[in-house]
């Protein structure tokens, strides 16, 4: 170790103790490797502070030592943006420890809480006070909320609720020479100049690092409804999301989307899971309709009249709906279940992708057989959010593949080929997964000329060191630009 690395390691200690920073390689080594096990790196250290203050502190002290930064919430991210490069110059700074609720406004319907607090764990805060969080995700036992917002994370409920730009009120953050940006307060009106928290939140770490956030709760559900329907054609899907968004838009919580091939995968990798329906179909949706107060059986006689109607004009093929709370979450882990069976499988390239919404059925009918056309041997599966124009169209590899080499040779051609059409539809290559390591070269030769000329000065002035998150999300400047 060089001597000015070993300076700050000392410094480091003394400011924030054992339990608040080590180099042990053992206790670092869990936190290296991104959740997909695409990306690995190396760290000359890792901080668990335990207050805003002591985030302050060490990343002032990083500043003085020019030590870049990789935060991290639940590592648990698909974009490679908490995973640190192979320099082994960088410090991994984990705010796990920061997970206590601070304040809880129940007539309000708002609650205040450190970056690390976990989302299930907030999902029973606030269930404990007949409120809920309106965010949901398969990751909820690991995801941080401080993650979420660095991720404007997405999940099934944004159909109603919206990402997680919609559920922060307010930010707390640190900046890149420690000083703390304290907008934790909620207020309906403020005209007091840019919104400065909406600038942080998606920003991934880069130009501050989220230690705590005002956050809206809504009322809890009275009754939920949970249906799964066989369709012919991703077309079908449209067309039902439609109806119900007419019939029922109150209602209409989420609509997700599931092909024949990701069913199949989860069937044959789940011991336990069933098909909800007595054969398999083309396409399935997974349909959730809520209601906050004790109407249900309004509600369930006008969801049953929908799916009436949508049978007997023959756009849905079969349907099934949850009679318990036990089968609504079993059908929900079919849909949650898709991203382990296809790991199971063999690898795949994974695009987190959205279009306007009346533009996916065509989009997935285009593009799907264009891929599979072009890339011998591979699977195009699209599955996910319909109901807010976003899938994840995964590619899976042909069999017998190296996996590491097959994403790196072919697979970057398959991304660039999924992405080019994206564009050409007019979506966006991030839907809700980030940027990160994994989509920054891509936004740079996609992405808008004067947006990424903008990215970068907000960069530049807020880290004129560079320190926080090197490498992720914002694209380098062309040479000689």
């Amino acid at each position: 170790m060089m001597t000015d690395q070993t300076n700050f390691v000392a410094a480091a200690l003394a400011l924030l103790g054992p339990r608040g920073f080590t180099c042990d390689p053992d206790l670092l080594e869990p936190w290296l490797t991104d959740w997909r096990g695409r990306y690995s790196g190396a760290a000359l250290g890792m901080a668990a502070p335990a207050s805003t203050a002591e985030v302050a502190a060490f990343v002032k002290l990083c500043a003085e030592h020019s030590v870049p930064i990789v935060p991290q919430g639940g590592n648990s991210g698909m974009s490679g943006g908490a995973t640190p490069d192979n320099s082994g110059a960088s410090v991994i700074l984990s705010l796990r420890r920061m997970n206590a609720v601070r304040e809880f406004d129940v007539g309000g319907q708002s609650i205040v809480c450190d970056a690390g607090v976990i989302l299930q764990n907030l999902h029973e805060t606030a269930e404990a006070q007949n409120l809920r969080f309106p965010l949901t995700l398969g990751g909820k036992g690991s995801a941080t909320i401080g993650g979420l917002i660095s991720t404007n994370a997405g999940g099934t409920q944004v159909l109603r609720h919206g990402t997680m730009r919609a559920q922060v009120l307010g930010v707390e953050a640190v900046l890149a020479d420690g000083q703390i940006f304290d907008g934790l307060t909620a207020l309906k009106k403020d005209n007091r100049g840019f919104d400065l928290k909406q600038m942080l939140i998606g920003s991934e770490g880069t130009l501050g690092i989220v230690t705590a956030a005002t956050l809206r709760l809504v009322p809890a559900i009275g009754e939920r409804i949970v249906v799964w329907a066989g369709l012919q054609s991703i077309h079908d899907a449209r067309r039902l999301l439609v109806d119900c968004q007419r019939t029922l838009p109150d209602a209409l919580e989420g609509f997700e989307v599931v092909p024949h091939h990701c069913l199949e995968a989860v069937l044959n990798n789940e011991v336990d899971a069933r098909n909800p329906l007595e054969t398999m179909h083309p396409w399935n949706a997974l349909l959730e309709f809520v209601t906050t107060d004790s109407d249900a059986d309004a509600l369930r006689e006008a969801v049953e009249t929908v799916l009436g109607a949508a049978l007997e004009a023959q756009l849905v093929s079969d349907v099934v709906i949850a009679s318990n709370e036990t089968q609504a979450e079993a059908f929900w882990h079919l849909r949650d279940s898709i991203s382990a069976a296809e790991r199971a499988i063999g690898p795949a390239m994974q695009h987190d992708i959205s279009v306007p919404v009346a533009k996916m059925p065509d989009f997935i009918a285009e593009v799907s057989p264009a891929v599979e056309a072009r890339f011998d041997g591979t699977i195009a599966a699209c599955f996910g959010h319909l109901g807010d124009g976003n899938v994840h169209f995964h590619v899976l590899a042909p069999p017998a593949v190296t996996p590491g080499e097959w994403e790196e040779a072919q697979g970057k051609d398959i991304s660039a080929f999924v992405h080019d059409a994206v564009t050409r539809f007019g979506g966006s290559i991030s839907a809700e997964h980030g940027i990160g390591q994994m989509k920054r070269d891509e936004l740079g030769r996609l992405g808008d000329p004067v947006s990424l000329v903008m990215m970068r000065q907000v960069k530049q002035a807020l880290d004129p060191q560079g320190i926080l998150n090197p490498g992720k999300l914002v694209p380098l400047a062309p040479a000689g630009a």
